[in-house]
């Protein structure tokens, strides 16, 4: 063979010497690489971003310096209270202002693809909790009013144009000046969600009072569940945290009821039985996989006689011939009746009553044991039977009254509970009196134009949410994980909410409440020993996330309660009023209404 000849210096690899002036020349030209790479590349970005994140945590992450905060603000029942001194909580960094403890990517990148659980809610430990105040971004404005916030909303609120830019030809929203513009279009109604929902009304009954509660699955900026509230129906709208940066921010910006979340590896927090109708529109649940489990979880939803609609793939899509097939297999295997298919939208009525049990054998499907209670759903892994509910013919659609007189008739799931109808009775009239003293006596703005977004913290059985039903809000109602699992009467009412344990962060982007009422918060981080399971600092910094700045908290508990949040509130930048409360109540109970304030960082901060 021939060889290629080298000069004697390059012939071997130890046959060169490297000079001073290479190595001078190597790092210079790495340098310069290393320069451009992290100037005009993305990569530079994602480490820059990273550095500031670092840097700006590093003091709110230090855990002395939380639990020095903590012993002053929240100190044990034996030790010196801070009253008299002043604390005030740090701001977190600029790069933390849409900052979601348990659905932050950079934690939940690391895990599992199965099943989307990576997608899923997963909590840091409280001790990795940064106790820090999340700022508004820049040019934040208090947000457009309800009815107009439906249509548009200010840009430098959520100043995130993927979403414009990637769906606007579909109608989901675009840039105008200042706005987005919401001109009520989604990927399977480009034409607008009015049109598309007069187009389920001729098989829906969508106006008659029937219909009152329905879960929209993967639902893009809400759309769908906004134009509904048009007819009594109410909506909750969820989707993950993905991609599509920010779609329920803008659905909560925009006033319509939404949360985060994912149809994964675990239960919605959802009991059984609570929506009239179940919708999705090109969610792209693979339904049928994992052997049915997905379509079982809607099932367990799903109130008896409720209306399931699947609006694009599977449904005669293009090449999904073989998923199609299978999920009109299943759903027959479940006894629904298929009322009608339009194009790409098809609509299944559930049967009243129990499950049809001979069909289920054809996907290998049992029903679920005694043992399972299909009402729990905190972090209940999706199961692969499907769910006994007692009463559930006394549930459906037919047996229960139609809005809105259902909100006030004791459901039937309260005869489960001992004096439950005595208890619902009573509960309706105490909270109509607490309302009524919160608007006459105490100057909370409910039914003004500043109030749309409302959360009621402690909800037990809607009772506060009932109060308003005449005003221009919405209320998430939260029933705690670790209490009376009471929201399916809740459900029943035709009100919306979800279970949650108050010891972790809500599902909920930054700024997406404008009232957060709780009566006994002091019980939401107790365990059943009267122990405290996680910090009340920690809960009303949590709060704080959540309420828009001008935003309004009403809290009631005992008097050394309040004076502990109250401490606590200042500490946050609230202002705070603490009131006696009304008349009728049992004695020593006090009231604090306090009011978030709109502070900036400084522009160095940024």
């Amino acid at each position: 063979m021939g060889h290629v000849n080298l000069p004697p210096g390059r012939r071997g690899p130890g046959g060169r010497q490297w000079t001073l002036l290479d190595l001078v020349s190597a790092a210079f030209f790495a340098a310069v690489l290393v320069f451009f790479v992290l100037v005009f590349t993305s990569l530079g970005d994602s480490l820059a971003a990273s550095g500031r994140r670092a840097l700006a945590r590093s003091s709110t992450d230090d855990p002395r310096q939380r639990q020095r905060i903590l012993a002053l603000l929240d100190p044990p029942s034996s030790a010196a209270s801070a009253a008299g001194r002043t604390v005030v909580i740090d701001a977190c960094s600029a790069e933390e202002v849409d900052n979601m403890p348990c659905e932050d990517p950079r934690r939940n990148s690391q895990l599992s693809r199965e099943m989307n659980f990576y997608r899923e809610r997963h909590c840091p430990p409280p001790e990795e909790m940064p106790l820090c105040l999340v700022p508004p971004p820049k040019g934040y404005r208090i947000p457009v009013s309800w009815p107009e916030s439906l249509h548009k909303i200010w840009h430098d609120n959520m100043p995130y144009d993927k979403i414009a830019e990637r769906k606007g030809h579909q109608g989901w929203m675009k840039e105008e000046g200042p706005y987005f513009i919401f001109p009520g279009g989604g990927t399977m109604f480009p034409d607008g969600a009015e049109q598309y929902i007069a187009k389920l009304g001729q098989f829906i009954p969508m106006n008659k009072g029937l219909v009152r509660t329905a879960l929209d699955m993967g639902c893009g900026v809400a759309s769908f569940g906004g134009f509904l509230l048009k007819e009594n129906i109410m909506t909750i709208s969820f989707a993950p945290r993905d991609s599509h940066k920010s779609q329920i921010q803008f659905a909560l910006e925009r006033g319509v009821p939404a949360f985060v979340a994912m149809l994964g590896t675990r239960r919605l927090p959802f009991p059984a039985y609570s929506f009239d109708l179940v919708h999705c529109s090109r969610c792209l649940i693979p339904f049928t996989a994992h052997n049915g489990t997905y379509l079982i979880e809607v099932d367990r939803l799903l109130r008896p006689e409720g209306y399931l609609v699947i609006s694009g793939p599977p449904v005669q899509w293009a090449k999904q011939d073989k998923e199609w097939a299978d999920l009109q297999a299943m759903a027959h295997a479940l006894c629904y009746e298929l009322i009608a298919v339009d194009g790409n939208t098809a609509i299944w009525k559930k049967p009243s009553g129990a499950s049809c049990l001979p069909n289920l054998g054809n996907f290998r499907l049992d029903q679920c044991s005694d043992n399972d209670d299909p009402n729990e759903a905190w972090y209940v892994k999706l199961k692969k039977c499907v769910s006994k509910v007692p009463l559930s013919s006394e549930t459906s659609i037919g047996s229960i009254p139609k809005w809105p007189k259902r909100l006030s008739k004791p459901p039937a799931r309260v005869s489960l509970m001992k004096n439950g109808i005595d208890v619902f009775d009573a509960d309706t009239r105490r909270w109509a009196r607490r309302v009524a003293y919160y608007k006459k006596s105490l100057g909370v703005k409910l039914g003004s134009p500043q109030i749309r977004n409302v959360m009621d913290m402690n909800a037990f059985f809607g009772g506060f949410a009932a109060s308003l039903s005449s005003e221009p809000v919405w209320v998430m109602n939260v029933v705690p994980a670790r209490k009376p699992l009471t929201l399916g009467i809740i459900y029943d009412r035709g009100l919306v909410g979800v279970y949650h344990d108050w010891c972790e962060a809500f599902s909920t982007y930054p700024r997406t409440y404008d009232l957060i009422h709780v009566a006994g918060i002091n019980s939401l981080i107790r365990d059943t020993s009267g122990k405290n399971r996680c910090s009340l600092v920690d809960l009303m910094v949590e709060m704080d996330r959540m309420l828009r700045p001008e935003g309004t908290a009403v809290v009631r508990d005992s008097p050394e309660v309040i004076d502990k949040a109250a401490h606590i509130a200042r500490a946050i930048r609230w202002t705070v009023h603490v009131h006696e409360s009304e008349p009728e109540s049992r004695a020593g109970e006090k009231i604090l209404v306090a009011t978030k304030t709109f502070w900036t960082l400084p522009a160095t901060s940024s």
